[in-house]
């Protein structure tokens, strides 16, 4: 038999394709029509229904770059819409436990001076680099102005992150002219303002910082579509349940913090914004911090937070901790925020033991050093 030849040319095959055309052009018809009705069904759920979370940490020099995967992981996991990272990232006046393990490293150990070139770098490719595309917000601590790292150093190294386009655009929304990238910065979440402040040093705020915070708050003061305030630092606050580990430890600390404070407590007593400050610092976990006779005396009690936590050599409970909610030490984790459409966040506290770190982690570093960081990376 001659073999069969199928021409689209033909008035047969013509009218197949036709067919075949249409038939395709109603599946993609319905396709189409779910999709969209599955998006109206989803925009017409009531918006107080709508809820979403964040996570926030601090203090991650030590066994950092153990801890930071599995922080990582875990806000992923959680469904975090973005991290926080409250300062410190490296130890910079001495070398890091976790880089002396690294496996090129433990047979030819580094030097202080070749420490302090990689020491940045290291934070970036084994702390930033697990979160993946997740946005990642970086604060600035006090062991980023060790010398010889300065400021200065912080923001050329960090500049794509204190330049993130999103800050970058609220920055030059609230002074067109203002092309400095800096290391306090605000951006603005779901009608949440979330505000990112520098104490990296003794004599911090400078006037220039909180004149600029009082100006932020005054615009959110007036703006309907923020709720609520997310004020987070390295250092608490002066007064605090950790007050001798935070502003209080220099005179232009505490006064220039008191200030902050004040102007905190204002937006959320006068202008009946929701307030919530959030520091690290102190290498615990702590909730209520500002829960003290001081500022029960002196105008009210803010909701505060210490989560540094994120690998830091673990420090003691201060003696009196008796006004805080809650209180842990030699633990590792983060902060989960819930975020209400009202405006109210929920903290919750996520603590790691040795099987949450990522098994590669726990591999490259060897469950020894692994366990020594759960077990003896405390200062007590």
């Amino acid at each position: 038999m001659g073999r069969m030849q199928f021409s689209w040319g033909s008035r047969g095959m013509r009218r197949t394709r036709a067919i075949c055309v249409a038939m395709l052009l109603c599946v993609y018809c319905r396709t189409s029509v779910a999709q969209s009705s599955t998006k109206t069904s989803r925009q017409a759920k009531p918006s107080a229904a709508v809820s979403w979370k964040f996570a926030v940490s601090g203090d991650s020099r030590n066994c950092g770059d153990v801890v930071m995967p599995a922080i990582a992981a875990g806000a992923k996991k959680n469904g975090a819409a973005f991290y926080w990272h409250l300062g410190d990232l490296r130890k910079i006046s001495d070398i890091d436990e976790d880089i002396l393990h690294q496996p090129k490293y433990v047979s030819k150990p580094l030097s202080k001076p070749a420490y302090e070139d990689m020491a940045w770098n290291d934070f970036v490719e084994n702390q930033a680099i697990p979160f993946g595309n997740m946005p990642f917000y970086l604060g600035i601590g006090n062991h980023e102005t060790v010398p010889p790292k300065t400021r200065d150093q912080f923001i050329l190294q960090f500049a794509d992150w204190l330049d993130r386009p999103d800050l970058r655009a609220q920055r030059l929304k609230d002074d067109p002219r203002d092309f400095r990238v800096k290391t306090y910065y605000h951006w603005i979440e779901n009608g949440i303002d979330f505000i990112n402040m520098d104490n990296s040093v003794s004599d911090q705020f400078e006037d220039e910082q909180v004149m600029w915070l009082e100006k932020v708050l005054q615009a959110d003061s007036s703006n309907p579509g923020i709720h609520t305030v997310v004020a987070g630092m390295h250092e608490a606050l002066p007064e605090s349940i950790s007050k001798d580990h935070s502003m209080n430890e220099s005179h232009g600390g505490a006064e220039s913090g008191a200030r902050v404070y004040a102007d905190l407590l204002k937006t959320q007593n006068e202008e009946h914004k929701r307030v919530y400050v959030l520091a690290s610092h102190s290498h615990y976990y702590m909730d209520g911090i500002f829960n003290t006779e001081y500022w029960r005396a002196h105008g009210g009690v803010l909701p505060g937070w210490i989560i540094g936590t994120a690998g830091a050599q673990r420090y003691a409970l201060p003696k009196d901790y008796s006004g805080a909610k809650a209180a842990e030490t030699k633990v590792y984790g983060y902060l989960l925020a819930t975020a209400k459409n009202s405006g109210e966040i929920n903290f919750q506290f996520v603590r790691f033991s040795e099987q949450d770190i990522p098994p590669e982690i726990t591999q490259r570093y060897t469950p020894e050093f692994v366990h020594w960081c759960f077990a003896e990376n405390s200062a007590f």
